[in-house]
């Protein structure tokens, strides 16, 4: 979009993800951690407070970069086969991505980081980034694994793990950002006349936990207060910035977990929570090399930069006596030793202390209830703290409100929607001799001016998990519990079920949904479940 009366070049797109961080993290949403690189693009552009992923890594990936919802581009769970169409765990010939859109409008389009939306992780398919419109790629194809020493590292094609291997000094985290930074670099280089699409895909915070040792060093102290002091001061941030209505309760702490005062090895897991909080620094350090990389070449002021979370925050526990073989057996997405030959040690062991290559390890339910500050549950599940992501909008020559709060709800969906939008871009009925469905987002553009708008539908399923937003009501379900209702506008932290009270709405909303499932090839949850169990099994924590 161009101001009245000016014209303008095409806009680049600056798309950054990042991997398994909750609602209220980084410091512009209310988080003690150090963020000023997000929160600068927060205090120039718009935060949204009701922005919502897929609940899960895989699901969210294939939803933002297509524009449908997962189970129509072939991941309905992950990227291994749960049963028929929609579950195939592998980018479909049905959707189309971003880039292969832009390349219509001569935009060049660059993927650093996370790929993990093709179920063939060491040979090139047609779900590969190159194949579906990406000029240039380096990342990982597979969804984790060791931030030192990454499973499936890969340029273009060609896997080079051995360039982390070889290098004493890789980081992923910094491989990353150091790669869209000299991409963007580059393309100003080569390709002056053209826009460009810039995939910044990062695998932090996802564990394993692993930091380098003067980032963790700067947050010692900084969550000695422990989770249920921390979850309430981030509370009052949230409402004094306006991000939560001060009528929303926190919710309670989740009950699987001890007061802070009762839990046992205090230091180690404040240690988990300082090298958790080591990677989202890290990763903002890189953003801040991004952003100084578009500076240089003149290019911020007309890049629309968007920033969210693929799911709320990671309640997975790596369970102790867990081998790397194990580990390896099962999804590949750990090598089974350091760079120098070193054993990894996995799992919840209070005597070692994570951060280090030699380590493997997740930092557990307690925290990831204060990453999702207010609300309850986790990635996985769709109340609202598997799906609440925070979402920076940054367009100067765009969006003429800096530092503006927008409470326009919206999904993954909808970040298609916009990019068509904004550059103008033609969505196609058939790419490459494949129909191609609909796109089911709705533009953001509207917001960009005002709060003042409307959205349709919003719809979820992840593993039986599933719910309906319509304006202020979501009708929601944990899987295999009932459906619960709520009142969006009254209690977003999901605290009062109102099924009881509102039949008549549950039974509307039901109606619903189950069109949505039908027309996206969403399959029952107890029909994947008969097909896992035929296929022997899944993975530790695929049904948690």
């Amino acid at each position: 979009m161009s101001k009245p009366g000016t014209m303008q070049a095409s806009p680049n797109i600056l798309l950054i993800l990042n991997d398994d961080m909750g609602f209220s993290d980084i410091g512009c949403y209310g988080g003690e951690i150090d963020t000023p690189n997000l929160d600068r693009l927060a205090r120039n552009g718009l935060r949204y407070s009701q922005f919502y992923n897929t609940a899960r890594c895989s699901p969210s990936r294939a939803s933002l970069l297509t524009g449908l919802h997962p189970h129509q581009t072939g991941i309905g769970i992950l990227t291994y086969s749960t049963g028929p169409e929609g579950y195939a765990g592998n980018l479909n010939r049905n959707c189309v991505t971003i880039a292969e859109v832009l390349k219509r409008k001569n935009y060049k389009s660059y993927l650093s980081g996370k790929w993990h939306v093709a179920s063939n992780l060491t040979e090139p398919t047609d779900a590969w980034p190159l194949q579906r419109g990406f000029d240039e790629f380096f990342g990982t194809i597979i969804g984790a694994g060791s931030f030192y020493h990454p499973n499936t590292l890969t340029r273009g094609n060609e896997n080079v793990e051995h360039e982390a291997e070889q290098d004493p000094e890789f980081f992923y985290t910094d491989a990353i950002s150091d790669q869209a930074a000299d991409f963007i670099r580059a393309h100003k280089k080569n390709h002056p006349g053209a826009p460009f699409f810039q995939y910044v895909a990062y695998t932090a915070p996802h564990w394993p936990l692993h930091a380098h040792e003067e980032d963790i060093a700067k947050y010692k102290g900084r969550f000695d207060a422990g989770w249920d002091k921390l979850r309430e001061e981030r509370l009052e941030r949230l409402v004094k910035s306006g991000i939560i209505h001060p009528s929303w309760k926190l919710t309670d702490r989740d009950p699987s977990q001890p007061a802070w005062t009762e839990a046992e090895h205090r230091q180690w897991l404040l240690r988990c929570m300082e090298v958790y909080a080591a990677q989202i620094d890290r990763m903002d350090q890189g953003i801040g090399r991004i952003l100084a990389a578009l500076e240089e070449t003149g290019q911020l002021d007309n890049t629309l930069v968007i920033f969210l979370s693929d799911n709320g925050a990671c309640a997975e526990d790596i369970p102790g006596g867990v081998t790397a073989k194990e580990l390896v057996d099962q999804l590949m997405i750990a090598k089974a030793t350091t760079r120098k030959g070193e054993p990894v040690r996995f799992g919840n062991y209070p005597d070692i202390m994570p951060g280090a290559e030699d380590t493997y390890q997740s930092y557990g339910t307690a925290w990831a209830n204060l990453s999702n500050t207010p609300f309850r549950l986790y990635k996985h599940w769709i109340h609202e703290g598997g799906i609440a992501t925070p979402l920076i909008m940054h367009w100067p020559e765009g969006i003429e409100e800096a530092g503006a709060l927008r409470h326009h709800p919206g999904q993954l969906t909808d970040i298609m929607a916009t990019i068509l939008d904004v550059t103008q871009a033609e969505y196609p009925q058939t790419y490459q001799g494949n129909a191609i469905l609909p796109c089911e987002g709705e533009s953001l553009v509207p917001s960009f001016q005002s709060d003042e708008t409307s959205r349709g539908p919003l719809f979820w399923e992840h593993e039986g998990n599933a719910a309906v937003r319509v304006g202020q009501w979501k009708l929601v379900r944990k899987f295999p519990g009932p459906w619960e209702l709520y009142d969006m506008e009254a209690d977003r932290t999901e605290m009062n079920d109102l099924a009881a009270q509102h039949p008549d709405k549950v039974r509307e909303m039901k109606d619903l949904y189950a069109a949505w499932t039908e027309r996206c090839g969403v399959i029952p949850r107890e029909t994947i479940l008969e097909y896992m169990a035929l296929q022997e099994g899944t993975a530790f924590w695929e049904d948690k």
